[in-house]
């Protein structure tokens, strides 16, 4: 059997695994104890309740008609003031305190919130439930950002238009410029309009970590006050996210004001002074609550909802989309293809996991030394499977650079024995037979996947098709050809290199084509 090259990878640090693998998933046990307890309470206690919340409604419901009364019904030219910002702050805010305290909740207000002059933007985190939205009526009923089609709900339409929220219409393809300007238009209103309260993470999580920020509260430049929710209950129960179980509700919060964020606009050009508020609000909020920041965003949950239509595992969609796109120029849309061809090789696996076998099963070829190699590049963590992050990485920074024009056209020189600019049967099935030791019936099946014309042989224009869609055989072959070279200097200089191993090791390894990069 021949040598195989057993140094270690050289790693890109930054790619490595986050300290939360899926911030998306809550799974909340019940003891039976806990079971019987809320049995028994329910039994009294949801009665109860429904009455003191329909009281509540009966109340609140004439109240918004009449701060609404004459009102713009979609969005507003101005903000509300005099009597109608007053029964906003004043009375809309103690019914809705009521309304939350006929549910069970208890909230606990630490800091002091500034007023809008100061601060015209309210950044809330962690976002993990619906029930999140008390923050706004202890914060005054702050303008939000919410659906157009929210203002049309029975009832508590009209609370969210005692909001005059910013809003946001799908089916408008100008939609997202127009909230930008809505929110920045509001912002620099010196005080005339009410603070806009945002959820920047975008999508809810199970709070063990914060995922990264949307930028759209950043982008005014404006002070931005951070908020900050914690849940200190021993038990879980309102946390709401794309996979979750068992969900009821506790009955304490704590809310947290934290210091205002300035930024000097004249130490950095616009793009980095928006990254660096964007870090600032993170790092904040992640020294307050004291948990790790992760690159996962809500384009990961759209990935995991992919992957469960795809037939695999949701979670296996997880790939930090911010970091990966950031640092490896990837576009959602790139990243979901990548999905699709990832799986039809995981869709008959567990776990949505590749192995080895599945790996060699997929390129149609027999487990070699170079095929092996191939594997261990992609493998990052060692495990002896492939997940999708994995996949993304390694096709990304180790495939695509190897197809390049010069190595194609090598591999097809080396298959065109004969040199009459077309790839036989024969001459294919004769050069995988020897190198790589396929069968023949994976190589007729081969054939045929790259001969897309049927014509009996294959072009370089038909090769070069095949290998911008399959990029893993095009790094294949280099690893082979890095494999063939290393094992004839063996052969060559066997006591050389057996004085010289450790040097020799050393130096491969910086050599070798891994994805080490400057982070």
């Amino acid at each position: 059997m021949p040598p195989q090259r057993v140094f270690a990878l050289p790693r890109q640090q930054s790619l490595l695994l986050p300290a939360v693998i899926n911030p998306f998933v809550q799974d909340t046990k019940l003891s039976k104890a806990a079971v019987i307890k809320c049995v028994l309470l329910g039994i009294f206690l949801v009665p109860l309740r429904a009455i003191l919340l329909s009281l509540v409604l009966m109340v609140t419901w004439p109240v918004s008609v009449i701060i609404t009364f004459k009102h713009p019904l979609k969005g507003a030219t101005e903000p509300m003031r005099g009597w109608r910002r007053f029964m906003c702050r004043r009375v809309m805010a103690a019914l809705g305190r009521a309304y939350y305290f006929c549910m069970g909740f208890r909230v606990v207000v630490k800091g002091k919130q500034v007023s809008s002059s100061e601060a015209p933007i309210l950044a809330v985190a962690p976002h993990s439930t619906f029930f999140d939205g008390i923050v706004c009526i202890i914060a005054g009923l702050p303008s939000t950002v919410s659906r157009v089609e929210n203002l049309a709900t029975p009832i508590f339409g009209r609370f969210v238009r005692c909001l005059q929220p910013v809003l946001v219409s799908r089916k408008d393809p100008d939609s997202r410029k127009n909230t930008i300007q809505e929110i920045d238009s509001r912002a620099k209103s010196r005080g005339c309009w009410p603070q806009v309260l945002i959820f920047p993470e975008g999508t809810c999580t199970n709070r063990s970590c914060l995922i990264t920020f949307k930028q759209g509260a950043f982008i005014p430049g404006v002070p931005v006050q951070p908020v900050l929710i914690r849940y200190p209950n021993r038990l879980d129960t309102v946390t709401w996210t794309v996979l979750n179980r068992n969900q009821l509700y506790c009955p304490l919060w704590e809310i947290c004001h934290s210091k205002i964020k300035h930024t000097s606009t004249a130490e950095c050009d616009a793009a980095n002074c928006l990254q660096l508020k964007t870090v600032h609000a993170n790092m904040s909020v992640c020294s307050a609550l004291g948990v790790p920041v992760t690159d996962h965003t809500y384009e990961d949950c759209r990935l995991m909802i992919s992957a469960g239509e795809l037939t695999l595992p949701m979670e296996a969609g997880l790939v930090e989309f911010t970091k990966i796109s950031r640092k490896l120029q990837l576009k959602w849309d790139s990243v979901r293809k990548e999905l699709e061809g990832f799986a039809a090789m995981a869709r008959s696996c567990k776990g949505g996991r590749i192995t080895v076998g599945e790996f060699a099963t997929f390129l149609r070829l027999p487990i070699n030394s170079a095929l092996e190699e191939l594997f261990a590049l992609f493998d990052r963590n060692g495990d002896g499977t492939i997940d999708f992050r994995e996949y993304v990485i390694g096709v990304t920074i180790l495939c695509r650079p190897a197809n390049t024009e010069d190595v194609l056209q090598m591999a097809f020189k080396l298959f065109d024995t004969d040199e009459d600019e077309k790839i036989t049967r024969e001459e294919f099935t004769a050069l995988l037979r020897s190198t790589l030791g396929v069968s023949d019936l994976n190589m007729t099946k081969l054939f045929k996947e790259i001969d897309a014309d049927g014509s009996g042989f294959i072009t370089f224009s038909e090769f070069q098709s095949f290998a911008m869609k399959h990029p893993e055989y095009a790094k294949l072959f280099t690893t082979y050809l890095e494999l063939q070279r290393y094992q004839a200097i063996q052969e060559a200089l066997p006591g050389d290199l057996e004085l010289s191993g450790g040097t020799d090791s050393g130096d491969r390894q910086e050599d070798s084509t891994s994805d080490k990069k400057d982070d």
